[in-house]
């Protein structure tokens, strides 16, 4: 067989480690000849690609970013059309010139949405999630969430010291459009204060007042993360009119960090490498056995699929009854 892989949407550590899931099991298990689709479903409809080979895949396992770089190209969408160029017959077409049996995915919702619309037009398909957000539909966990929460937790730690010697409301603004999994799990891990979430709607009076509350028992910082999702007057700047307000309303010297694109870049943790590397080998099972049209998924300890149909266009929110938010509610954490 030879199949096809390609990486879409954005970097998130761990997906060179699961390019190299997928093209040593493919290689060494399988015997199959794998096709490097270069920039995305960009880099299909152009005919842009390598064969890779056993030198492509040296040093995957710990490097950041995409070794096949990526692109936000959605051929199936109108806003992404180009008059005269007919994006998906060409997909289909490249694919059957390109000689694939497969074609694996690897990529967060955006990119799952558009798998789902290859596999309904007959082309034979296989989905990875990818995200640091954690929102993808059908898996219990994405590889690059780990990471992400890792780095997040560690930027947050090292606030703490300089809130606490300058007296001051820190406010650090983490990665998370629509769901507040980076929030929730680096906010809990590194001991904040108040953690917001998009998923939960906020008073800035209960804020501030936890905030007082704090003081008033002698502790003379305070740490609140905020996902850069969360609704406020001023889009794309959650963490700013949050430390802002803040400081209007009791007075307190009050700063923002904003993580941004640290959180996704750079070397994937253990736990993320691991991850990656059965993703990808669970793919080309999937091939083998030629089971398309389905999303590689984690379900509690166990690598699974899922047909992307069923998550196709789908957001995994955090459930505003999450244990670790009913735990943080009991230790006195505030959540808005």
């Amino acid at each position: 067989m030879r199949i096809g892989i390609l990486t879409s949407g954005g970097d998130c550590p761990g997906i060179n480690a699961t390019i190299r899931g997928v093209c040593k099991t493919a290689i060494y298990n399988y015997g199959m000849e794998v096709v490097g689709i270069h920039g995305g479903f960009k880099g299909l409809i152009e005919l842009d690609f390598e064969l890779m080979d056993e030198r492509s895949l040296t040093g995957l396992l710990t490097m950041g970013g995409t070794i096949l770089g990526t692109s936000r190209e959605k051929p199936y969408s109108k806003k992404h059309a180009i008059p005269g160029v007919d994006k998906p017959a060409l997909l289909k077409a490249n694919v059957e010139k390109l000689g694939l049996d497969a074609v694996v995915c690897i990529g967060g919702n955006g990119t799952q949405k558009t798998a789902g619309k290859m596999a309904n037009a007959g082309i034979p398909v296989i989905g990875i999630p990818k995200t640091i957000d954690n929102d993808v539909a059908g898996t219990d966990i994405c590889f690059g969430f780990q990471t992400a929460v890792s780095i997040a937790t560690e930027a947050i730690d090292r606030l703490h010291s300089t809130a606490s010697a300058h007296r001051r409301v820190m406010v650090i603004e983490v990665m998370g459009h629509k769901a507040g999994w980076i929030a929730l799990y680096s906010g809990m891990a590194a001991g904040g204060d108040v953690i917001l979430i998009p998923e939960r709607e906020y008073s800035m009076e209960k804020i501030c007042q936890a905030i007082m509350n704090r003081m008033h028992r002698g502790k003379n910082y305070a740490i609140v993360v905020v996902a850069e999702g969360i609704s406020t007057p001023r889009p794309n700047h959650a963490g700013e009119y949050i430390a802002s307000t803040i400081a209007d309303m009791t007075g307190i010297e009050t700063r923002e960090t904003i993580l941004g694109y640290t959180q996704r870049g750079g070397s994937p943790c253990p736990f993320d490498r691991i991850l990656s590397t059965r993703m990808g080998s669970h793919a080309v099972k999937l091939i083998a056995d030629k089971q398309f049209g389905r999303m590689v998924a984690v379900r509690g300890d166990s690598i699974t699929s899922v047909s992307l149909s069923e998550v196709a266009g789908s957001t995994r929110l955090l459930p505003v009854d999450h244990e670790l938010i009913l735990q943080g509610q009991r230790m006195g954490v505030c959540f808005g």
